[in-house]
């Protein structure tokens, strides 16, 4: 074990080789076209209307049948499941194939990525170097430049404490991160507890390893309902406190609930994820993408316009929304990535026992993060010096994506407009409460 002298963190491990019913007071969303009795939903993310502004939850669901907490597999099996080749031909980050079909893929992954990724989660995966180990090899992806980093330098613990839901986000978040770019620096920066004192103060060591490794995303898959005093949070997502980097993107879930916004999410300074269905043919092969039911989304009660900068909210500095909504609130999300567990993606836990198949918009960060990585545009949070302390600030890559909703051609080359399925909230040509922007086709653009 090394100390990580800038900043209070401790890197325990690396490798640069080889529900029946929901209480009324909690909510999960609809799944696509999965039936209910086929998604088993962990108590860690179910969102409890208490818990807003003290803990956060984990935003995926398992499939399974009849509801149960699924089984681990030995191996993956199902030829229909997601995988890093299949998914990166559809969103054509990766080596296109006929059908873009899970069964035919093999190793026909992407390549590329730089800097650093990472992925901000709380407790403690303790095989998380195994998970990606595995993941790596059976998927025959490169093996992962990684380190396990404990946020605990603020002393609440020594070690964060082993918790076995958690540890499945922790193993979809590297392990997809990586599938989307292989040649990024993963990062697991685990928080003491799913407080916001723990993971706020994990969200800044994760900023000084992602710059001291010269730049690159950080993916935040948990998230929490809205709460009064939400924007005082908002500048761990930007650098006015780390004013000498600025190409590092913050990525946030939707969450699972359907119509609504989250936090951190709703922040202006993250790209919002939001969810989809893949829907493909009795063959297995790709035919299109539809908004998934669960999927987060929706307009924030929280983050408003302002002329005066105070660090959170919209504002002219925050204002790539501006030609959609005027001087309106923030709309989530920016940008979306499949999501239902009818078309869910493989993961490894060791701690949990294998294999799963996983859906839910812990999904679609990670592999956002991944691909906007690959893409190499090396933008985030701009800030340019001035005579105030402020200077001029704003968020770069969100810049970038709404910059082509006017420009219909580069629009339809760069993404997928999803213009059918439901989160309960509006969905359809254009920018939507499901799925932004679109989701990715190809690198240009992001």
């Amino acid at each position: 074990m090394s100390i990580l002298p800038l900043a209070s963190a401790q890197i325990v491990s690396s490798s640069a080789a080889p529900p029946a019913s929901i209480p009324s007071r909690e909510r999960v969303g609809g799944f696509g076209y999965a039936l209910p009795d086929t998604i088993y939903v962990p108590a860690s993310s179910i969102e409890r209307a208490e818990d807003a502004g003290k803990f956060a939850h984990t935003n995926y669901v398992l499939r399974t049948i009849r509801g149960a907490r699924p089984a681990p597999m030995k191996s993956p099996g199902l030829t229909e499941t997601e995988t890093p080749a299949s998914l990166s031909c559809v969103y054509r980050v990766g080596p296109t194939y006929a059908g873009c079909n899970p069964a035919t893929g093999g190793t026909l992954h992407p390549v590329g990525g730089w800097g650093a990724i990472a992925l901000v989660d709380a407790f403690d995966d303790p095989t998380a170097a195994a998970d990606i180990s595995t993941f790596s090899g059976h998927f025959g992806l490169p093996a992962a430049n990684f380190a396990k980093v404990y946020a605990n330098g603020d002393g609440n613990c020594s070690t964060p404490p082993p918790n076995s839901e958690w540890a499945l986000e922790e193993a979809l978040d590297i392990e997809w991160a990586h599938a989307m770019a292989p040649s990024a620096k993963i990062y697991l920066v685990e928080a003491c507890s799913d407080s916001n004192t723990d993971l706020f103060y994990a969200e800044t060591v994760a900023a000084r390893l992602v710059a001291a490794a010269g730049g690159g995303d950080i993916s935040n898959s948990w998230s929490e309902a809205e709460f009064s005093g939400e924007t005082s949070y908002d500048h761990f997502f930007h650098f006015n406190q780390y004013p000498h980097v600025s190409d590092i993107t913050f990525f946030a879930a939707t969450g699972d609930s359907g119509c609504g916004a989250a936090y951190p999410s709703s922040s202006p300074w993250v790209v919002s994820a939001g969810g989809t269905t893949v829907y493909r043919d009795l063959n297995g092969n790709f035919m299109s993408e539809s908004c998934w039911a669960g999927s987060g989304g929706g307009t924030s009660s929280e983050e408003k316009w302002a002329n005066t900068f105070t660090g959170g909210g919209t504002g002219a500095w925050a204002d790539f929304q501006y030609p959609i909504f005027g001087r309106a609130n923030r709309a989530t999300p920016d940008l979306a990535f499949d999501a239902d567990p009818a078309s869910g993606v493989y993961v490894y836990s060791r701690y949990n026992g294998g294999w799963f198949i996983v859906g839910g918009t812990s999904v679609a960060s990670p592999a956002l993060a991944g691909i906007i990585n690959n893409a190499e545009s090396r933008l985030g949070s701009f800030f340019l010096p001035a005579a105030d302390p402020v200077g001029f600030l704003n968020n770069e890559e969100n810049n970038l994506l709404y910059s082509q909703l006017p420009a219909v051609r580069a629009r339809s080359a760069n993404f997928y407009d999803v213009t059918t399925g439901s989160n309960g909230c509006f969905v359809g040509t254009s920018w939507d409460y499901c799925t932004g922007v679109g989701t990715p086709r190809g690198l240009l653009g992001k």
